[in-house]
């Protein structure tokens, strides 16, 4: 039985932020972001929902039917870097989630600075799944659904992976690492990843 997703709206914010929130709070990038865990339980909800208003106005949202999982996508042009830009993006975003924490803003400023030019392709966000849900497919539904539209338009995906887990989940999608690998200063390790789009004959 194959996994039912549509596109979110607003009205699917809150559902989405709080996913979100929940697939994230222990990730590793966001344990460096938010160091402690009571601190982290007040504060990572309002980053995740700056990410999820940004993509809300110029990306697309696709959840599964069932709320349990949701992947943020932006169309990035051949002549612009993906998410915010590396000017005044990330120091809005530490304004509006936790001014004191310069890490808000440090990554972005980062994960801007990897971000390929040059060709348009399609950029994963960010891929949540709750935690009771994982392991079961909903993220490879998710995420399949957008690489057989690159495929057939001939358009490369990026993304991010946040940890050794996700990366061999993206390997085995077809993403290749590309680039440096970023080392976040006394924090994890994170995996820019490329996708060719596959052929008709390779599909």
């Amino acid at each position: 039985m194959g996994v039912a997703i549509r596109t979110a709206g607003e009205g699917d914010r809150e559902l989405v932020v709080r996913l979100l929130d929940e697939a994230f709070r222990d990730d590793p990038v966001s344990s460096w972001v938010f160091p402690g865990a009571e601190y982290r339980r007040r504060t990572h909800h309002r980053l995740m929902a700056a990410f999820t208003d940004a993509v809300l106005a110029d990306g697309r949202i696709d959840v599964t039917e069932d709320g349990a999982a949701c992947a943020l996508w932006l169309s990035v042009p051949a002549h612009e870097h993906g998410g915010d830009g590396p000017d005044e993006g990330p120091a809005q975003v530490r304004e509006a989630v936790d001014p004191g924490n310069e890490r808000v803003e440090l990554i972005g400023r980062l994960t801007a600075g990897i971000h390929p030019s040059g060709r348009a392709h399609e950029y994963l966000w960010m891929i949540g799944v709750v935690p009771g849900r994982q392991g079961e497919g909903l993220g490879t539904a998710l995420i399949a659904s957008v690489l057989d539209r690159c495929d057939r338009e001939g358009l490369p995906a990026y993304l991010e992976a946040s940890s050794a887990r996700s990366r061999g989940l993206y390997e085995r999608l077809g993403f290749e690492l590309t680039g440096e690998v970023l080392d976040l200063p006394d924090g994890p390790r994170m995996w820019p990843m490329w996708r060719e789009p596959l052929s008709p004959a390779r599909r």
